[in-house]
């Protein structure tokens, strides 16, 4: 989503984020807190940022390709994706 205006970087919301959902959030100044209004998240901005690294773990890989499917209790094996290679 497009940042609206310059200034203080918006950050998305991260429990919306992570149920596909590209919402930004809102400050409050006077809690000195980010808050949502699709849903009951707030928090300070150390909070927003450690709920992101968490998102990372479900898009972490999506550069990754599969090479191989493994048999059961094999592991996949994939390399990383680059652009113009198969």
């Amino acid at each position: 989503m497009a940042q609206s205006k310059k200034g203080k970087l918006n950050y998305r919301c991260p429990q919306c984020f992570m149920r596909d959902l590209d919402i930004d959030m809102f400050f409050d100044e006077e809690k000195n807190e980010y808050y949502c209004i699709r849903c009951c998240f707030h928090g300070d901005e150390k909070k927003v940022l450690e709920w992101n690294e968490l998102i990372k773990l479900k898009y972490g890989h999506i550069s990754d390709r599969i090479d191989k499917m493994g048999k059961d209790n094999e592991p996949i094996k994939w390399k990383v994706y680059k652009k113009g290679s198969l």
